[in-house]
């Protein structure tokens, strides 16, 4: 099992910035690729951002690429996202998830495990 545990949202104005952290406990979390999503009021949970167990060519979906940057560091059990530029549409509960196969992907049911989401909103 792998708990994951989600920080850092919070209330921004408009091109501001905000950084997400994850933390990580349980299995090998340097085996798993670790993924960002968020889901807005209403509509369904999207992927944002997620990075391979070897750290190796994030992956960013269009909304998030040039002002998201997803990282991650083992010794600590932590992956963060750095959202800059961050925008009204960009409201949403954030999630992170644990991909067991470290494979990267983009598609919610490649996650077996999830944290409770942190809450970020961008004011006009």
């Amino acid at each position: 099992q792998v708990q994951l545990v989600e920080s850092g949202g919070g209330l921004v104005q408009a091109g501001g910035s905000l950084r997400l952290s994850c933390a990580a406990s349980g299995r090998t979390f340097s085996n798993y690729a670790m993924g960002w999503f968020r889901q807005a009021p209403g509509k369904e949970r999207e992927f944002v951002a997620v990075i391979s167990w070897r750290d190796v060519s994030p992956r960013y979906a269009d909304s998030a690429k040039g002002r998201f940057t997803i990282s991650r560091d083992n010794a600590k059990n932590t992956v963060y996202l750095q959202m800059n530029s961050l925008k009204p549409e960009d409201t949403a509960v954030y999630y992170c998830a644990a991909d067991q196969y470290g494979l990267g992907s983009n598609r919610i049911n490649a996650y077996e495990y999830w944290g409770q989401g942190t809450q970020v909103t961008v004011s006009s």
